[in-house]
């Protein structure tokens, strides 16, 4: 499997390097430009030059030339950057068509995989696979080898559900708050454990001479620790998303633009920025909340039950109560707490933050609240028209 990914790396690296350096030589030897056919037709004589490349299965090479392809029409459209090369460690793994495999169960928990040019490979049997099998993924990270089934199931298009709506705050002390006063949080204690972990591996890595067995072994065990981290947070992200997909139909979030929010303080040594350290400390506790990657589970897994993902704009929302509308930045008195010095409604900060960005995305016209500061008397006097 090695010697699978690390073919296929190459052959990805040396299109990319041809894409990217010589083109135009190509493009006036032959009059064309460079396409996946093109490439896919040299990629036979190379296999004919190199025996060991000649070793590894052609399919897995074409699909690695079809990524690449895919890869700079992705980055034309503008939905992404450039491509850059595969590196070892980082992008170790390997596709075919799923008619080259054959798959069968074992027992309740095991079933084997026939590949090509490698044989059958028992796995851990996790779900039942179901329809066509389209492709089939072997990949590599540090906790050990993975296989990923795609598989086509015909079904019938969900329709969109008139169902309960929810709003949902994301924030740092409690992961999610719900518009109906519920709470949803990172199980922190365990991510709090495997984090002393990895400090005190990255602490013994930092102490290994360069290029040392003993090296190696404990980069390979803090690897190990960091992939335990970001699969804890990935479960528990799935097992949120869809049972909010299953539950309601409509479900409304703030549009937080994360990277930005993430981006660091530091500044340039010209003009420096200031609270560094503190800045830093909050992007880690953003990052460790995982809000991004909850909002792209939820929003397939509402496409897929029929649901609809709502996103409206984030300021003011925890200022504005939820009761009488009235915004000003009195109101938060404290992290968790949030009490209306005008109306005198008092709720946790997060739910009344999750109450308003529900009617945001609910209300018939789809517009977001008028931010900004209102008087008593203009508040008033609204409230008694409505």
């Amino acid at each position: 499997m090695r010697q699978f990914s690390g073919v296929v790396r190459l052959v990805y690296n040396l299109a990319l390097e041809q894409r990217r350096d010589w083109w135009r030589q190509y493009a006036v030897r032959t009059g064309k430009s460079l396409t996946y056919v093109a490439q896919a037709r040299e990629l036979t004589e190379l296999r004919r030059s190199f025996d060991w490349i000649a070793a590894v299965s052609q399919t897995s090479q074409q699909q690695a030339l079809r990524d690449l392809d895919r890869a700079y029409a992705n980055f034309f459209a503008g939905r992404s950057g450039y491509p850059t090369p595969r590196r070892r460690g980082v992008n170790d793994g390997f596709r075919f068509h799923g008619r080259e495999c054959r798959i069968r169960r074992l027992n309740r928990n095991w079933g084997a995989i026939h590949l090509p040019k490698i044989g059958e490979v028992r796995f851990r049997w996790t779900r039942d696979v179901l329809g066509d099998v389209k492709n089939v993924t072997v990949s590599r990270d540090p906790l050990g080898w993975h296989v990923s089934i795609a598989c086509e199931v015909e079904s019938e298009a969900p329709e969109k559900r008139a169902a309960e709506a929810v709003g949902i705050d994301r924030g740092v002390a409690h992961t999610l708050a719900f518009s109906d006063g519920t709470f949803a949080d990172l199980p922190l204690e365990r991510l709090r454990v495997l984090d002393r972990r990895a400090r005190k591996q990255a602490r013994s890595l930092a102490r290994c001479r360069r290029g040392s067995k003993r090296r190696e072994k404990a980069k390979a065990r803090l690897a190990r620790t960091k992939a335990k981290t970001a699969r804890v947070r990935k479960h528990w992200v799935h097992e949120r998303s869809a049972g909010l997909a299953r539950r309601y139909g409509t479900v409304v979030t703030e549009d937080l633009k994360v990277a930005n929010m993430t981006a660091s303080a530091r500044g340039t040594v010209e003009a420096p920025g200031t609270h560094v350290r503190q800045k830093a400390g909050l992007n880690r506790s953003i990052l460790e909340q995982g809000w991004y990657q909850f909002e792209t589970c939820l929003r397939y897994k509402l496409e897929a039950a029929g649901g609809v993902l709502i996103k409206v704009p984030a300021a003011y929302t925890s200022q504005t109560c939820s009761e009488c509308g009235s915004i000003s930045k009195t109101h938060r008195k404290s992290q968790a707490v949030f009490l209306c010095s005008d109306c005198g409604h008092s709720a946790h900060a997060d739910t009344n933050a999750a109450r308003n960005i529900l009617r945001a995305g609910t209300r018939p016209s789809g517009r977001a609240p008028v931010a900004g500061p209102t008087t008593r008397e203009s508040r008033q006097n609204a409230l008694a028209a409505a």
